[in-house]
């Protein structure tokens, strides 16, 4: 999907250097996959240790040790 961006040009800069991209399509779609990734690995993280049906890692530890 075409879209018209005013993207700072330090701050486009910098982003091709820091994604080692060839051009500005690769960096920017880089950059949006990479928070993407963050937001949904921050979203799994608040829902650690909320389960009641897995083992803690005492039982799992004493699990791995009757064998």
């Amino acid at each position: 999907m075409k879209t018209s961006l005013d993207i700072p040009k330090k701050e486009l800069t910098d982003l091709l250097r820091y994604t080692r991209s060839k051009t500005k399509r690769e960096a920017i779609v880089t950059a949006v996959k990479e928070f993407n990734r963050r937001k949904r690995m921050a979203a799994l993280v608040r829902h650690a240790g909320t389960s009641k049906t897995f083992m803690t890692a005492d039982q799992l530890l004493k699990l791995r040790q009757a064998k």
